[in-house]
């Protein structure tokens, strides 16, 4: 995973059949609970498991790491969240704090509560806790307030995600009195502009006929801020209502209503936000429907979130499942629809750090699909083809010797836009095999298999034509023939990122690390490689040659999956015998030409991949699974930091040189279980999930943690660390 602030100084295909679903008012086969007033909720055990209280001080959100501290609610693959007040902000109260709002690639605050409603009676504002503190609570699918006025009065609020775009909030009057009451109703914003221009100049607020709209201009700030003066943010009301703009404030207001005792009624108004005057027009005509039913929309939304929860949770330990629910709220609000570039519904890295809200990662999502497909198999094939859409074909007219390759990431904007973050220089590790047949294992869905399989083939090819310098069937990470690789460091560099383990010790320059040039037959220079073959990087070929096989006999290509099986015996056969050293009982990477066992540079946590993919010998097994329980080598606090507690290169808190990052850990306590040592991987599992900081509690799933320690480290909310922690909570590997 690449730190872009490191490297900076400074055809949509949308899940359809799910949309029409809810807006039919469609249910899913779930069982259900219900309040005293017949509205379904989750289980209360879930409610409030992560914490999402919080409003925003500036518009541009985040710490001098670039995170935002408020965690964020979003649904539906939204480029907008938000989140609660605090308890006891009597400020906040009646509104949800923000949105925030994706400006194509960056999180940006639009205000600290956008649409915060009061309530008259004679003229006089009604206190919301007049009754006594409120209840402020996120449950899986819904964000949720609850006011207690007094005098048999009660308020409550609830937003929810009606489609790719529009957020539905309906806020619910409630007279428990003997007599009738007359209420009066209004809402308020203000919007939280940015500090610098030209950014700070781009919202404007409009009155509309049915509420209140903010229109943005065109601003194209590469690393902050992108707009194309097209993306609009709307509040839409069911009831009449009147806008006033003053400035950058605005008020609406409602027809006053009577309420007879022991009735109710509901203020239902969208909020949505688009990037295009196409889109808007499309979404105007759902938001019509969404108004015209919210009940519908509000019990298919429970109904699938009740599906979710049920797919994370099965097989989950009881003290664990609260776990489990965490990692589908986090990977739903990083959830992003097809917009600008990305042609299908993806998952961010994380939307609370600023450089992983916009664009989608390769081996990124290759994990994150293995556990969206738990519970949402539609969008886990979708992710898969967000990345393949990009895969370079043979007729580019840039690059055409990289046919085949998948890129590093897309963002909203590609490089002819302006989109600096988009990245070609590089691919990622090969696990798109592995990550179609687990959807596949969910869905029995042929016809994808189908769609993939040629494309992972294309994939495979150009490992082997382009990653593998001397031709022996042992690949390198390495560099494209790409502007940005214009020098050996800057090579050297996109090999690292290639890898996915950018700083790790054994790509250090000062350790060796050097370039060679990779060219066709007829002299075409084609890429670069490192002087060194990973151990990683083959074993995870050998297991997507592999899957490769089962695809194929799925699909009934007896031929094709016996070629694939040779395949992957002789590449797990290569790793077996030639990167593992007897010495010091350890997988490691090898000098390219000699073949030797790098060793000086340390045990890497790569070196236990071999164990996971089922490229080990028992008895190497054996000795690597010495090394995964011993307190001195990776059974740390946190078990398995990516660089053993013995090397001389240990860092606990250096990125790739210590930290323990899950989607590591997975592979680990795979490779035990696969190996017959299912009693140290429960008791590693164990111990990451209860000292792993924050993971039990209401803390955010991170990006990666300590390991001497389990201090959370880097960005929170943190999408592959969720998705894999769903097989860890089950003992899968």
């Amino acid at each position: 995973m690449t730190r872009w602030r490191d490297r900076h100084p400074t055809g949509r295909r949308s899940l359809s059949a799910l949309t029409a679903l809810l807006l039919a008012g469609g249910t899913l086969a779930v069982p259900q609970t219900a309040t005293a007033h017949g509205h379904p909720k989750p289980p209360p055990s879930y409610a409030d498991v992560l914490d999402l209280h919080g409003t925003p001080a500036a518009a541009q959100p985040g710490d001098d790491e670039d995170n935002n501290p408020v965690n964020v609610f979003a649904d539906q693959g939204a480029w907008h969240a938000y989140a609660l007040p605090e308890a006891g902000d009597k400020d906040a109260y009646g509104g949800f704090s923000g949105p925030l709002y994706i400006a194509q690639e960056y999180p940006w605050w639009l205000s600290k509560s956008f649409s915060r409603i009061r309530l008259t009676e004679h003229g006089r504002t009604l206190d919301l806790a007049g009754g006594g503190a409120p209840r402020l609570t996120s449950l899986p699918g819904r964000l949720l307030q609850s006011y207690d006025l007094g005098r048999g009065l009660r308020l409550t609020l609830e937003l929810r995600f009606a489609t790719d775009r529009s957020a539905l909030v309906r806020a619910e009057v409630r007279n428990t009195g003997p007599a009738p009451r007359t209420l009066g109703a209004d809402w308020t914003g203000s919007l939280l502009r940015p500090a610098d221009k030209p950014m700070r100049d781009a919202p404007s607020l409009t009155a509309t006929g049915s509420g209140v709209g903010v229109d943005f201009a065109k601003v194209r700030e590469t690393w902050d801020y992108l707009t194309d003066g097209t993306e609009r943010f709307e509040v839409t009301h069911k009831d009449r209502v009147r806008t006033a703009v003053d400035g950058d404030s605005y008020r609406t207001e409602a027809d006053p209503v009577t309420l007879a005792p022991g009735r109710s009624h509901s203020f239902d108004w969208t909020e949505s936000y688009t990037f295009t005057a196409t889109e808007r027009g499309k979404e105007q005509a759902k938001v019509r429907e969404v108004l015209a039913r919210p009940a519908s929309v509000v019990s298919a939304s429970d109904a699938r979130w009740r599906g979710y929860v049920a797919g994370v949770t099965r097989g989950v330990p009881a003290d664990r499942r609260r776990t489990a629910v965490k990692s589908l709220e986090t990977l739903v609000t990083n959830w992003r629809s097809a917009a600008g570039r990305i042609k299908h519904d993806g998952i961010t890295p994380s939307i609370s750090y600023k450089w992983f809200a916009g664009g989608i990662w390769a081996w990124d999502t290759w994990k994150q699909a293995v556990g969206t497909a738990r519970f949402a198999p539609e969008l886990a094939e979708s992710q898969i083809r967000s990345m393949f859409d990009w895969q370079i074909r043979p007729d580019s007219t840039t690059r055409p010797q990289d046919a085949g390759m998948i890129p590093d990431v897309i963002f909203y904007n590609d490089p002819a836009r302006g989109g600096g973050n988009w990245n070609e220089r590089n691919s990622k590790p090969p696990l798109a095999a592995w990550a179609v047949w687990e959807v596949y294992k969910k869905t029995g869905d042929r016809a994808f298999l189908r769609e993939m399989y040629p494309k992972l083939a294309a994939y495979q090819a150009w490992w082997y034509r382009n990653r593998d310098h001397d031709h022996n069937g042992l690949a390198e990470y390495g560099a494209t023939v790409d502007p940005a690789n214009d020098s050996p460091e800057e090579r050297r560099l996109a090999a690292a990122w290639e890898s996915g383990m950018d700083n790790a010790p054994r790509f250090d320059a000062a350790l060796g690390t050097g370039i060679v040039a990779n060219r066709a037959a007829y002299g075409t220079l084609l890429g670069y490689s490192v002087d060194q073959e990973s151990v990683d990087l083959n074993s995870y070929l050998a297991a997507d040659q592999g899957y490769l096989a089962r695809i194929a006999g799925a699909l009934g290509r007896g031929a094709d999956a016996r070629h694939w099986q040779r395949r992957s015996d002789a590449t797990a056969t290569a790793v077996r015998t030639t990167m593992y050293d007897a010495t010091d009982g350890w997988f490691h990477d090898t000098a390219l030409g000699t073949g030797a066992p790098l060793t000086s540079r340390g045990r890497g946590i790569e070196g236990a991949v071999a164990l996971w993919t089922g490229t080990a010998s028992a008895g190497q097994a054996r000795s690597v699974r010495d090394r995964l329980t011993d307190p001195a080598e990776f059974a740390t606090t946190v078990p398995f930091p990516t660089v053993a507690k013995s090397s001389p290169y240990f860092s606990p808190t250096a990125y790739w040189r210590g930290p323990v990052w899950f989607d590591q850990a997975y592979f680990a306590l795979g490779g035990l279980r696969r190996y017959g040592y299912g009693k140290d991987a429960d008791a590693l599992t164990d111990r990451l999930l209860t000292h792993a900081s924050g993971l039990a509690g209401n803390g955010p799933i991170m990006e990666n943690y300590d390991p001497t320690t389990g201090a959370p480290l880097n960005s929170p909310n943190f999408s592959w660390s969720a998705a894999l922690l769903l097989p860890m909570l089950t003992g899968d590997r």
